[in-house]
Order: C-alpha cells, then sequence, then structure tokens
C-alpha cells in the first residue's frame, strides 16, 4: 500500500477521533471565563497542525 493512501487513511481517522474529543472538551470548557475559552479553542484549532505536517513529511518521504 503506497504511503500517501495509508497517510490519508490515518489523518481522516485521526482527525475524525481529533475533532470527537476537541467537542466533549469543549462542553467542559463553555461555562468557563471566556479567556479560558479563548485559550482552549485557540490551542485545539491549531494543535492538530503539528500531526498533519508530520503525517505529510512521511508520506512524502521517498
Amino acid at each position: 500500500m503506497p504511503r500517501i493512501l495509508i497517510a490519508v487513511l490515518v489523518f481522516l481517522a485521526g482527525f475524525t477521533a481529533y475533532i470527537a474529543i476537541a467537542i466533549i472538551l469543549a462542553d467542559l470548557v463553555l461555562p468557563l471565563h471566556w479567556v479560558v475559552q479563548a485559550l482552549y479553542f485557540i490551542v485545539a484549532g491549531t494543535a492538530w497542525a503539528w500531526p498533519a505536517r508530520a503525517l505529510m513529511v512521511w508520506a512524502a518521504r521517498r
């Protein structure tokens, strides 16, 4: 199986799980102070980029 196909499947599964976890945690954060909410959503909105980048680098490697 080519690396790109594996990377796409891993990304789709991982991103789906990440979204589910982020939504569950967001429900816990919503009653808190707006600063805590803002920090959570900034982190949760960008944290997926590092694993995705590593996966793309791995898929593009020869």
